[in-house]
This record gives structure tokens, sequence and C-alpha cells, in this order.
């Protein structure tokens, strides 16, 4: 009896065989790929291109999805980017992370804070105390980090609603040195999670930095 893999191998290598047999594609019946009844070669290659242009339709709409849902975050990135630029005060600036981060990105819930950072603004809850601790840790944090809990223990911040909130991201704020943090939360626990890509979060931190430090002292 011949090799399965032999005939395979000798039929990859010699595919005249179907022209001069071309009687054969639709004479051998082989099973249906999706029942119990059989079809012929002819018919089973059709329906294994059928299956193929499905999973290539699939996979391209989803495609679309994930370039569609880009588009509506870059654009929302370049209105804060466009937001912060138009303010010429701190108060300013802070006013439009809150406004942004809620309305534009549609997270319910922010806390930030800054510290080793001069500001006559000092009543605003962005400058309450933050252990030196957690200053150190979030320090050694490189990039944004989300999960269902806070990387640095920080969701006190929150204060009594903490016990609602199920998902988090912390952006640490820097440029030389680390001056804050912006923590994000939702009670939604798929909001934040620790495999999402953070691309466009750590672009909103760097925006958020750099805004905070060209109106420090204002």
């Amino acid at each position: 009896m011949l090799d399965a893999e032999i005939v395979a191998s000798w039929l990859k290598d010699n595919p005249e065989f179907f022209l001069l047999h071309g009687a054969i594609l639709n004479d051998v019946q082989i099973p249906h790929p999706h029942g119990t009844h059989t079809v012929s070669l002819s018919e089973r290659q059709l329906l294994t291109l059928r299956d193929k242009n499905r999973t290539l339709e699939q996979r391209l709409s989803e495609l679309i999805g994930y370039a569609e849902t880009n588009d509506s975050i870059s654009s929302k990135v370049h209105q804060l980017a466009v937001r912060l630029l138009s303010q010429r005060h701190l108060s300013g600036i802070l006013d439009t992370i809150e406004h942004q981060i809620r309305h534009n990105f549609g997270v319910p819930y922010l806390a930030l804070r800054l510290w080793n950072f001069k500001s006559h603004l000092q009543d605003h809850p962005a400058f309450e105390p933050v252990a030196k601790l957690q200053q150190e840790a979030i320090a050694h944090i490189e990039t944004p980090r989300c999960g269902h809990h806070t990387p640095v223990q920080c969701d006190h911040w929150f204060g009594k609603l903490a016990t609602e909130l199920k998902s988090f991201a912390l952006l640490p704020l820097r440029d030389s040195e680390t001056f804050g943090a912006l923590l994000l939360a939702s009670p939604d626990e798929n909001r934040f999670y620790p495999d999402m890509g953070i691309f466009y979060l750590q672009r909103i931190a760097e925006l958020i930095s750099t805004a905070l430090r060209n109106h420090e002292g204002n």
C-alpha cells in the first residue's frame, strides 16, 4: 500500500496529472467537511476556497475595526494636545486634563497628583500629599501600567469610591525626573487590563507632562 505522504508528494510534483485525468476531479468522492455526505474533489476544493474566503473576510473586518478604533483614539489625543496648547495658566491645564479625560476619553474617574512641582495652587487636589515611598515606587515605573489593581497601592486617592473601581491605569508624569502621576479608573473591569496596549496612554502621559512643566510656577 502506498503511503499517503508519498501520494501527496507525487501529486504536488506532477500537477499535469490532473490535466491528463481531469475527469477524476468529479469522479473521486470524499467526505463533506461540514456534513455526513460525500462530494467530488472539485466540489471539496470549492468548499475549501469558500471557507478560506470567509476567514479572510472576518480577518479583514477585524482589521478595519481596529483601524477605525485607532483613528478615533488618535483624534481624541490630538484634541487633547490642542486644548492643552490653548491654555495660558496652570489652572487651565488642570481643568483641561480633567475635562478631556472624563468627557473626551470617557474615563469616569481620575486622580492627578504632583510633587516637587512649584505652584501657587497648593489647595488644588492635585497637590494632596503623596507618601515618599509611593513617589519612589512610581519613579521606577517606566511606562503606563494597567490592571485590576493599582501597582503602588494608590487606589486610596479615590477615597470612598475606591471600593467601586475595578480597573486602573497609572501614568507616570516625568521629564528629567518623575514629578507626578495620573491615575485613571473605571468600575468596568475590562476598561483597563494587564495586557492592553499602552501606546496612546504613553502619548497622553507625555503630552500632559510637557504641558504641566511648561506652566510650572504660574
